[in-house]
């Protein structure tokens, strides 16, 4: 790895602000290999719809964590955490520079914090839950989060329903609060690193680049990537890979539950939450520097990164 570069970048930022293209021009100039930090692109045929890497840009420089699992598997935070230390470590034995990209906080937190392994959720369980969730709605059991687990509570926006499933399941099949198994493991970059974020100066901007790009997506056959979906045995609207933003709603138009126009306005809208729900986060990431999206160039990123110095 280059003498003055820290053994760990991060560089995170809401969804569509362009981190894609700065992380392959940083990546180039720093010799690293990219570690992929995004909930939904772990999966395999979803493409277009999580804006994966492409096979170009793929062959410019070295990603991990892309398309490991099938899209009826789970993938927790803790999963994450120890595959990305793996990746870390054989990174860095090649003499590179780990670069981490991506908007999911909660497995930025992960590796920074430490993850304790989470007991699978008996199905039952997760449906009863969802269940619940249809009956009474996210800010109910937002209000029922507080009471079992508040630590969790207070991370978790009411609007967030599947976050907010995602710990009242663990509570109801272990007894034990989400929280509990976050605290206490041991971080997963001992090793210095510096956080950079892509900032919108402009929400407005944010919004319409969020548009665009899904109409660009249904431009480029995002549309026969979700029949292709919905087309795997096994496969349903519950499972966890399918409530990413863009396909719950883009299954409920397959089943004629939403007609397209509805569809898409609801994609976006659930992508202009999303983005929300990551600058809300970043504010309380620890973060070196932040880069303004849309005007950011490679050689702002390397003066971030080296004017910061590594933590850890």
């Amino acid at each position: 790895m280059t003498n003055s570069a820290p053994p760990v970048v991060l560089l995170s930022g809401p969804t569509a602000t362009g981190k894609t293209a700065l992380s392959l021009a940083l990546a180039e100039r720093l010799e690293a290999e990219i570690v992929t930090v995004d909930s939904a692109q772990v999966y395999r045929g979803m493409d277009i719809g999580t804006a994966k890497p492409d096979a170009g840009e793929r062959a410019r420089v070295a990603h991990h964590l892309l398309d490991i699992r099938d899209p009826e598997d789970t993938y927790s935070a803790a999963d994450f955490a120890a595959d990305a230390r793996a990746c870390i470590d054989a990174i860095h034995a090649r003499g590179h520079v780990a670069l981490l990209v991506g908007g999911t906080l909660l497995y930025l937190r992960a590796l920074l914090d430490g993850f304790d392994p989470i007991p699978v959720v008996p199905e039952d369980v997760r449906q009863a839950v969802r269940a619940r969730l249809a009956r009474a709605g996210a800010e109910a059991l937002h209000q029922e989060l507080a009471g079992v687990d508040p630590e969790a509570a207070a991370r978790i926006h009411p609007n967030d329903p599947q976050r907010i499933l995602r710990a009242l399941e663990v509570f109801a099949a272990t007894g034990s609060p989400l929280s509990s198994f976050q605290r206490g493991a041991e971080a997963a970059i001992p090793q210095g690193w510096v956080s950079l974020a892509l900032w919108p100066e402009d929400r407005g901007v944010l919004r319409a680049r969020i548009a665009e790009r899904f109409d660009a997506m249904l431009a480029a056959g995002f549309v026969d990537e979700l029949k292709a979906l919905r087309a795997r045995p096994g496969l349903t609207a519950e499972h966890p890979s399918q409530r990413a933003v863009g396909y719950r709603q883009g299954w409920q138009w397959l089943a004629g539950e939403l007609d397209f126009a509805t569809f898409r306005e609801r994609a976006i809208n659930a992508t202009r939450q999303l983005a929300k729900r990551q600058l809300t986060g970043l504010r309380r990431f620890p973060l070196h520097a932040r880069l303004p999206a849309g005007r950011a160039s490679v050689t702002d990123a390397l003066e971030a990164v080296h004017r910061a110095g590594p933590r850890g």
